[in-house]
């Protein structure tokens, strides 16, 4: 009897010891999100607790550090070289990290899973033909049409090139009266330049000075002096596109599916009225309004292994369209993308729901449309946009604005 007390005893000391040893052998990896907690901290959490579950060699610690915090932390824990394995960036804080070498390429640890993502996130993440990070959730616009004045300017169908969509506006202006097409002009030029195909930056030296740059201010500045733009574009926010556009004042505008919702509260009879189309894309071939945050490994990590291993975990379809589902947002995974939650409503005649589906198509070719990584950003960009909208306000002829504002930009380069 005593015997078996024993051998029980022993046995139980034994699982106990083995437990613990297992658990002193994991490998912990801290993951930091950008200015998700409160709101998703259920989500989150939920995300973790399966991890660890599905894990005997990795544990995850999931960590949320505020916004304006956040750079300044992942600089201060790189040169510290106290850092996590995960850092959840933005595209522009990602090429930025990048150049200064604040975060690690992960090509070889990415590359037996790396196509699941659509072909636009995995694009993001590449820079210098190396991948610095896993896509995560991502938007993009789509553009939103009111079918009664369309039908009253003659127009039959939405446009389907960016050309046709500034006809179309000026058609709209000319038959009706009402401002065509309201586009996103405050947020910077720069993305028009690279939605059209055009490089802002080239061999280190500022370009967008060229017969093709001049060419789509000029367009941009026609459609503004004919009323096909409103002349207030510039001080445009989301508010007042959709404001605007519930009260029957613009024709068309681009933005993220979760922007018709409010016309469908405030303007139900202007609701009844919209349609849904993508947005066109251009020689970018990509639509505009694109915005992708990712994983990056930050420099210093101690297992760069484990690090992806929770990344590809955070990133694959479940996780994705869970996260998608609790935010508004949208995965950047193909398979995620083509799940009946977003797919049920492209045929359906309510705007939002075919609206959700519009996107999640669209997204698979988006890309995130910004300059990253120059010496003075915040300076240069707008040193563009000033010189930018004079052109299309008519201050200015383009060529001299562009001129201007590339000279700038090549003596902050040559610095």
């Amino acid at each position: 009897m005593k015997l078996k007390r024993t051998l029980v005893l022993g046995a139980a000391l034994f699982a106990a010891t083995m437990m613990n040893a297992q658990a002193a052998d994991k490998v912990t990896v801290e993951y930091w999100s950008n200015s998700l907690s409160p709101k998703f901290d259920a989500v989150m959490k939920d995300l973790t607790a399966k991890f660890n579950a599905s894990q005997t060699q990795v544990e995850a610690k999931w960590v949320d550090v505020g916004w304006d915090a956040f750079q300044a932390r992942v600089v201060t824990a790189v040169a510290s070289g106290n850092v996590p394995g995960l850092v959840n960036l933005p595209k522009p804080w990602m090429d930025e990290f990048a150049q200064k070498e604040l975060i690690l390429p992960i090509t070889k640890q990415a590359a037996s899973f790396k196509n699941v993502y659509t072909k636009g996130a995995l694009a993001d993440v590449t820079a210098k033909g190396q991948v610095y990070g896993l896509p995560w959730y991502q938007v993009t616009g789509v553009m939103f049409y009111n079918k009664d004045l369309l039908a009253k300017a003659g127009v039959k169908e939405a446009p389907k090139s960016f050309d046709e969509l500034l006809a179309v506006a000026k058609q709209v202006k000319e038959k009706t009266g009402v401002t065509g097409f309201a586009p996103k002009l405050n947020d910077g030029f720069s993305g028009w330049f690279l939605y059209d195909g055009l490089p802002v930056i080239k061999d280190g030296k500022a370009v967008f000075n060229s017969p093709e740059h001049v060419k789509l201010v000029e367009k941009f500045a026609a459609a503004y002096k004919s009323g096909a733009i409103p002349k207030d574009a510039y001080k445009m926010d989301f508010e007042s596109q959709v404001n605007g556009f519930g009260a029957g004042k613009i024709a068309i505008f681009a933005e993220g599916a979760h922007a018709l919702k409010r016309t469908q509260t405030d303007a139900p009879k202007t609701y009844a009225v919209t349609g849904v189309a993508p947005f066109p894309e251009a020689r970018g071939k990509t639509p505009f309004g694109g915005f992708l945050f990712l994983w990056s490994v930050p420099k210093g990590a101690k297992n760069v292994d484990a690090a992806v291993q929770l990344g590809k975990f955070l990133t694959n379809d479940e996780s994705q369209l869970a996260f998608a589902k609790a935010s508004a947002t949208f995965p950047s995974t193909n398979k995620a993308l083509d799940d009946a939650y977003f797919q049920e409503g492209a045929k359906s005649t309510d705007p939002v729901k075919k609206a959700l589906a519009v996107a999640a198509v669209s997204i698979k070719n988006t890309r995130t449309l910004t300059v990253s990584g120059l010496p003075d950003e915040a300076a240069m960009n707008k040193k563009m946009d000033e010189e930018v909208e004079a052109a299309i306000t008519g201050r200015k002829s383009a060529k001299e604005a562009l001129d201007a504002a590339v000279a700038m930009w090549n003596q902050k380069l040559a610095k």
